[in-house]
């Protein structure tokens, strides 16, 4: 017969261990969850300071033969090391082409302008595009097996455009050309404080090719010899053992250190490139309206987003990433979120929308002010936000946990500033309008914004609000409705005679 004393027990141990089971995967699933956390000490928690929030602007430019890279010191500032976020601007020449490089952390590109193409290098994804024929082989006209020879096979090759947001995973490498006549301009955000990055709390961008300044180096550790020793990864390899493992020859394995190379981190292409380009930009640019099929947030994270526990499973790389579509148009008026004809739009970039955020676990929005607009004063549930200033420029206010305000001053074009997690914030445009583009350390980023259509002032009884303003129950309801028809996007009230207006 058997124990009951011993099978009670283990019944409700197991019933007990399913439930953690159920309660992760649930946890992971909701909207509010992310992945983030601080990791390290109390004393590094402590350190964690947003009293006095700062609008960054470039501090140093590392050029190249066609191009440059532009580093915004966030390492300096207190906000922008406790969200663990670094942002930079990328110039490519016409022609120019940004190597081969990942990093350790997630990595949101926004294109600010231009057209070009971009490849990833997905770990277990098939090589099953292929280049068009080459210029010699077309002179030659040879058969069937001269095109065999020279034919080359790859991972899939993307068109970028303007207002293009790109999406990369970590560890994943990455190139950008410019194919236009004309510069383009790039703004990426790499989020090393999710849980993705297991290193230490440092964006770090690997180069396959070229050899770089190293000014990621200095600027963390401000020693300028270091600058001279940042090479490729190639380069710290035994030049032997390098040809034996490519079977090359050691003339070839010492070219792959480029050691002498000073072209930089972007290189001009004079002749161009010969790219596969399939589909075509017309039928991208279609299919970008068209919904993507979802899937469950668990089948969105392949064993990257982050480490896994018992009772989690997720699918792997191969099997959810190559089929994903890494690039989304937030400029398109087709895809707008919120439109106020008299105040502007907003357009998101998330993991409803764009599934392969669910991965990258952070998402992009695009906000357009026109002259005088107001954006109502926020908050970011789960999320920190890096504003990086596109056109125009605006007043912003940002109020911390104490009611102070820890931000109050105008940004203009190219600028960024770090808004923490809960911070109330509140935009004004100019008269020349004011647009810019966020970046958002979640996947799936919520706003709670305090007054309009869906705002608290609206989710909360006229008696609450009477009794906690001091207010009567008529100036409660004018205070809940006035604004009852916008959402987030306000147009501006002529009648009032803001503040703002009169510290141009």
């Amino acid at each position: 017969m058997v124990d009951m004393s011993i099978v009670v027990p283990v019944c409700l141990t197991i019933f007990l261990l399913s439930q953690v089971c159920i309660a992760q995967v649930s946890f992971d699933g909701s909207p509010l969850y992310s992945s983030r956390g601080f990791r390290g000490g109390s004393a590094s928690q402590q350190q964690c300071r947003f009293e006095h929030l700062a609008a960054l602007e470039v501090t140093h430019q590392e050029k190249s033969e066609a191009g440059s890279i532009e580093y915004y010191n966030t390492e300096a500032r207190d906000e922008f090391r406790c969200a663990r976020v670094s942002a930079r601007r990328l110039v490519i020449e016409s022609r120019g082409l940004v190597l081969p490089v990942y990093a350790n952390a997630h990595k949101l590109l926004y294109i600010v302008q231009g057209r070009g193409v971009f490849g990833m290098a997905l770990p277990g994804c098939p090589e099953t595009f292929q280049s068009v024929r080459s210029a010699f082989e077309m002179a030659t006209g040879d058969a069937e097996s001269s095109t065999r020879k020279l034919r080359d096979e790859h991972q899939k090759i993307h068109q970028f455009r303007q207002g293009d947001v790109i999406a990369v995973p970590p560890g994943v490498a990455h190139w950008l050309y410019n194919n236009g006549d004309s510069p383009v301009v790039a703004f990426s955000v790499i989020d090393f404080g999710n849980n993705a990055n297991q290193l230490d709390p440092k964006p770090r961008e690997f180069f396959l090719a070229g050899k770089p300044w190293g000014w990621q180096q200095v600027q963390y550790s401000y020693q300028s010899e270091q600058q001279s020793k940042h090479q490729n990864i190639f380069a710290g390899f035994n030049p032997d053992l390098l040809a034996e493992a490519l079977s090359v020859s050691r003339q070839t394995a010492m070219r792959l250190q480029e050691l002498n190379d000073q072209r930089g981190a972007i290189i001009r292409v004079e002749q161009g490139l010969q790219l596969a380009l399939d589909p075509s930009f017309q039928a991208e640019q279609e299919q970008e309206e068209q919904p993507q099929e979802y899937l469950s947030s668990q089948q969105q994270q392949p064993t990257w987003s982050q480490r896994s526990g018992a009772c989690v499973q997720n699918n792997g790389l191969d099997e959810i990433m190559c089929a994903f579509k890494v690039s989304k148009n937030i400029n398109s008026a087709q895809s707008t979120d919120i439109f106020n004809p008299r105040g502007g739009r907003i357009t998101r970039a998330n993991s409803q929308n764009f599934p392969v955020l669910n991965i990258i676990q952070m998402s992009a929005t695009r906000t357009v002010l026109q002259n005088n607009a107001l954006l109502t004063p926020h908050w970011t549930v789960n999320a920190h936000t890096v504003m990086y200033v596109t056109a125009g420029q605006g007043r912003i206010q940002v109020v911390d946990h104490r009611g102070r305000t820890v931000f109050d001053g105008e940004l203009r074009q190219q600028q960024i500033l770090l808004i923490p997690q809960n911070f109330a914030v509140a935009v004004k445009a100019r008269h020349e309008g004011f647009s810019w583009v966020s970046f958002k350390t979640s996947h799936n980023a919520i706003d709670s914004q305090i007054a309009g259509k869906g705002s608290i002032l609206r989710a909360l009884p006229v008696d609450v609000l009477a009794k906690a303003y001091m207010l009567s129950r008529e100036e409660s309801r004018t205070l809940k409705y006035n604004r009852a028809d916008e959402t987030l996007v306000f147009a501006p009230r002529p009648e009032i005679q803001l503040y703002a207006e009169s510290e141009k």
